[in-house]
Protein backbone atom coordinates (compact mmCIF):
# COMPACT_ATOMS: atom_id res chain seq x y z
CA UNK A 1 0.00 0.00 0.00
CA UNK A 2 1.50 3.85 -0.93
CA UNK A 3 1.83 5.70 2.10
CA UNK A 4 -1.76 8.47 1.96
CA UNK A 5 -0.03 11.87 2.83
CA UNK A 6 3.07 13.40 1.69
CA UNK A 7 5.56 14.07 4.62
CA UNK A 8 7.19 18.21 4.75
CA UNK A 9 10.40 17.63 5.80
CA UNK A 10 14.00 19.49 4.51
CA UNK A 11 14.92 17.64 1.13
CA UNK A 12 17.78 19.69 0.03
CA UNK A 13 18.83 19.27 -3.24
CA UNK A 14 21.60 21.67 -4.03
CA UNK A 15 21.97 21.35 -8.04
CA UNK A 16 19.69 20.44 -11.02
CA UNK A 17 19.25 16.98 -11.97
CA UNK A 18 18.67 18.13 -15.80
CA UNK A 19 22.84 17.83 -16.57
CA UNK A 20 24.73 16.60 -18.82
CA UNK A 21 26.88 13.02 -17.81
CA UNK A 22 30.04 15.41 -17.20
CA UNK A 23 27.83 17.96 -15.38
CA UNK A 24 26.85 15.24 -12.89
CA UNK A 25 30.64 14.31 -12.37
CA UNK A 26 31.21 17.54 -11.42
CA UNK A 27 28.26 17.89 -8.81
CA UNK A 28 29.99 14.49 -7.13
CA UNK A 29 32.79 15.88 -6.98
CA UNK A 30 31.60 19.25 -5.20
CA UNK A 31 29.49 17.08 -2.91
CA UNK A 32 31.77 14.27 -2.23
CA UNK A 33 33.27 16.27 0.44
CA UNK A 34 30.13 17.00 2.04
CA UNK A 35 29.57 13.11 3.14
CA UNK A 36 29.64 12.24 7.00
CA UNK A 37 31.55 8.86 7.19
CA UNK A 38 30.94 8.98 11.77
CA UNK A 39 27.73 7.93 13.01
CA UNK A 40 25.55 11.05 13.55
CA UNK A 41 21.79 9.25 14.85
CA UNK A 42 21.00 8.00 18.09
CA UNK A 43 17.98 5.90 18.92
CA UNK A 44 16.58 4.00 15.55
CA UNK A 45 13.29 3.03 15.85
CA UNK A 46 12.79 2.90 11.93
CA UNK A 47 14.03 1.50 9.10
CA UNK A 48 13.94 2.23 5.47
CA UNK A 49 14.47 0.33 2.53
CA UNK A 50 15.29 1.93 -0.76
CA UNK A 51 15.34 0.61 -4.66
CA UNK A 52 14.45 1.37 -7.60
CA UNK A 53 13.29 -0.50 -10.69
CA UNK A 54 12.14 0.46 -14.34
CA UNK A 55 9.58 -0.16 -16.50
CA UNK A 56 8.47 0.35 -20.34
CA UNK A 57 11.88 -0.35 -21.37
CA UNK A 58 13.45 2.02 -18.69
CA UNK A 59 11.06 5.28 -20.13
CA UNK A 60 9.80 5.06 -16.13
CA UNK A 61 11.25 5.57 -13.03
CA UNK A 62 9.64 2.96 -10.23
CA UNK A 63 11.19 4.11 -6.85
CA UNK A 64 10.00 2.05 -3.91
CA UNK A 65 10.28 2.84 -0.13
CA UNK A 66 9.17 0.42 2.62
CA UNK A 67 9.41 1.10 6.28
CA UNK A 68 10.04 -1.55 9.50
CA UNK A 69 10.10 -0.94 12.81
CA UNK A 70 13.03 -1.59 14.62
CA UNK A 71 14.15 -4.06 16.17
CA UNK A 72 11.26 -6.19 15.07
CA UNK A 73 11.28 -5.26 11.56
CA UNK A 74 7.46 -5.39 11.45
CA UNK A 75 5.81 -3.45 8.44
CA UNK A 76 5.12 -0.14 8.95
CA UNK A 77 4.49 2.21 5.89
CA UNK A 78 5.40 2.01 2.46
CA UNK A 79 5.21 4.49 -1.03
CA UNK A 80 5.91 4.43 -4.26
CA UNK A 81 7.21 7.02 -7.24
CA UNK A 82 6.72 7.12 -11.03
CA UNK A 83 7.78 9.69 -12.61
CA UNK A 84 9.68 9.72 -16.52
CA UNK A 85 12.98 8.83 -16.99
CA UNK A 86 15.33 12.10 -17.75
CA UNK A 87 18.81 10.36 -17.55
CA UNK A 88 20.54 7.82 -19.86
CA UNK A 89 22.11 4.83 -17.96
CA UNK A 90 25.38 5.58 -17.15
CA UNK A 91 28.08 3.46 -14.69
CA UNK A 92 29.05 5.55 -11.43
CA UNK A 93 25.96 7.87 -12.61
CA UNK A 94 23.01 6.24 -11.14
CA UNK A 95 21.80 8.18 -8.57
CA UNK A 96 20.91 10.91 -11.25
CA UNK A 97 18.31 8.42 -12.85
CA UNK A 98 17.15 6.97 -9.91
CA UNK A 99 17.59 9.62 -6.80
CA UNK A 100 14.77 12.07 -8.18
CA UNK A 101 12.16 9.37 -7.49
CA UNK A 102 13.48 7.70 -4.58
CA UNK A 103 13.51 11.10 -3.14
CA UNK A 104 9.50 11.58 -4.58
CA UNK A 105 8.74 8.72 -2.44
CA UNK A 106 10.72 9.04 0.57
CA UNK A 107 8.41 12.54 0.30
CA UNK A 108 5.09 10.51 0.31
CA UNK A 109 5.72 8.72 3.32
CA UNK A 110 3.75 10.16 6.87
CA UNK A 111 6.43 9.69 9.20
CA UNK A 112 10.39 9.73 7.70
CA UNK A 113 12.84 6.82 9.06
CA UNK A 114 15.60 7.21 11.04
CA UNK A 115 17.76 4.88 8.96
CA UNK A 116 17.99 4.06 5.04
CA UNK A 117 19.26 1.04 3.50
CA UNK A 118 19.88 1.47 -0.22
CA UNK A 119 20.16 -0.88 -3.07
CA UNK A 120 23.31 0.23 -4.38
CA UNK A 121 26.39 2.10 -3.48
CA UNK A 122 27.66 4.85 -0.97
CA UNK A 123 31.19 5.56 -1.03
CA UNK A 124 32.13 2.15 -2.45
CA UNK A 125 32.48 4.31 -6.03
CA UNK A 126 34.86 6.07 -8.57
CA UNK A 127 34.20 9.53 -7.02
CA UNK A 128 32.57 8.32 -3.50
CA UNK A 129 29.35 9.55 -3.91
CA UNK A 130 27.13 6.86 -5.45
CA UNK A 131 23.37 6.47 -5.02
CA UNK A 132 22.93 5.89 -0.89
CA UNK A 133 25.54 8.75 -0.44
CA UNK A 134 23.54 11.41 -2.79
CA UNK A 135 20.34 9.76 -1.30
CA UNK A 136 20.99 10.19 2.36
CA UNK A 137 22.72 13.71 2.31
CA UNK A 138 19.73 15.02 -0.01
CA UNK A 139 17.22 13.68 2.67
CA UNK A 140 19.67 14.77 5.70
CA UNK A 141 19.16 11.28 6.73
CA UNK A 142 21.74 8.45 7.77
CA UNK A 143 22.40 5.96 5.09
CA UNK A 144 23.79 2.57 4.00
CA UNK A 145 24.82 1.03 1.12
CA UNK A 146 24.28 -2.52 0.50
CA UNK A 147 25.08 -3.58 -3.12
CA UNK A 148 24.88 -6.92 -4.84
CA UNK A 149 27.94 -6.73 -6.99
CA UNK A 150 31.01 -4.22 -6.80
CA UNK A 151 31.63 -1.32 -8.36
CA UNK A 152 35.02 -0.90 -7.76
CA UNK A 153 37.49 -1.99 -5.07
CA UNK A 154 38.83 -5.41 -4.27
CA UNK A 155 38.96 -7.51 -0.86
CA UNK A 156 40.39 -10.89 0.18
CA UNK A 157 38.34 -14.27 0.53
CA UNK A 158 35.66 -14.63 3.18
CA UNK A 159 34.68 -17.75 5.08
CA UNK A 160 31.40 -18.92 4.91
CA UNK A 161 29.78 -18.18 8.45
CA UNK A 162 27.34 -15.06 8.81
CA UNK A 163 28.91 -11.95 9.91
CA UNK A 164 32.06 -12.68 8.67
CA UNK A 165 33.72 -9.74 6.18
CA UNK A 166 36.38 -8.33 4.16
CA UNK A 167 37.55 -4.67 4.07
CA UNK A 168 37.21 -3.77 0.11
CA UNK A 169 40.21 -1.29 -0.66
CA UNK A 170 40.41 0.71 -3.71
CA UNK A 171 44.37 1.79 -3.96
CA UNK A 172 45.01 2.40 -0.35
CA UNK A 173 41.52 3.24 0.64
CA UNK A 174 39.12 1.10 2.77
CA UNK A 175 35.44 2.09 0.67
CA UNK A 176 33.30 -0.78 2.12
CA UNK A 177 33.50 -4.44 3.02
CA UNK A 178 32.54 -7.55 1.63
CA UNK A 179 29.94 -9.16 4.13
CA UNK A 180 28.43 -12.34 4.40
CA UNK A 181 25.00 -12.52 5.81
CA UNK A 182 24.31 -16.11 4.94
CA UNK A 183 25.96 -19.40 4.23
CA UNK A 184 26.01 -20.64 1.26
CA UNK A 185 25.02 -17.35 -0.55
CA UNK A 186 27.32 -14.71 -2.07
CA UNK A 187 28.34 -12.01 0.20
CA UNK A 188 26.94 -8.07 -0.09
CA UNK A 189 28.60 -5.08 -0.74
CA UNK A 190 28.43 -2.47 2.14
CA UNK A 191 29.45 1.22 2.26
CA UNK A 192 28.97 4.08 4.13
CA UNK A 193 26.10 6.21 2.53
CA UNK A 194 25.99 9.24 4.83
CA UNK A 195 26.39 10.05 8.53
CA UNK A 196 27.15 6.33 9.66
CA UNK A 197 30.48 4.78 9.66
CA UNK A 198 31.27 1.54 8.06
CA UNK A 199 31.56 -0.60 11.30
CA UNK A 200 27.86 0.68 12.44
CA UNK A 201 26.63 0.29 8.62
CA UNK A 202 27.88 -3.74 9.03
CA UNK A 203 26.02 -4.07 12.36
CA UNK A 204 22.84 -2.98 10.70
CA UNK A 205 22.91 -4.56 7.80
CA UNK A 206 23.53 -8.07 9.81
CA UNK A 207 20.85 -6.99 12.44
CA UNK A 208 18.20 -5.95 9.43
CA UNK A 209 18.95 -9.46 7.57
CA UNK A 210 16.97 -12.64 8.77
CA UNK A 211 16.91 -15.44 6.46
CA UNK A 212 17.98 -14.52 2.98
CA UNK A 213 21.27 -12.49 1.35
CA UNK A 214 19.84 -8.83 1.21
CA UNK A 215 18.60 -7.06 4.31
CA UNK A 216 14.46 -7.01 5.19
CA UNK A 217 13.93 -3.59 4.44
CA UNK A 218 15.88 -4.25 0.90
CA UNK A 219 14.42 -7.18 0.05
CA UNK A 220 11.05 -5.76 0.56
CA UNK A 221 11.64 -2.50 -1.40
CA UNK A 222 12.90 -4.44 -4.86
CA UNK A 223 9.86 -6.67 -4.88
CA UNK A 224 7.49 -3.44 -4.69
CA UNK A 225 9.79 -1.04 -6.76
CA UNK A 226 9.75 -4.30 -9.29
CA UNK A 227 6.25 -4.70 -9.43
CA UNK A 228 4.36 -4.03 -13.13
Amino acid sequence: MDAGGDLEYDIHVSHPWDVSPEGAIAIQECLRSQVIRQDQFTTIQRVAGVDVGFQEGGALTRAAVVVLSYPGLQFEESAVSLRPTSFPYVPGLLSFREAPAALEALAHLTCLPDLLLCDGHGIAHPRRFGFASHLGLSAGLPSIGVAKSILVGRHLPLAERPGDWQPMTDGEEIVGAALRTQPGVKPVYVSIGHCISLESAIAWVLSCTQNVRLPEPIRLAHRLASAH
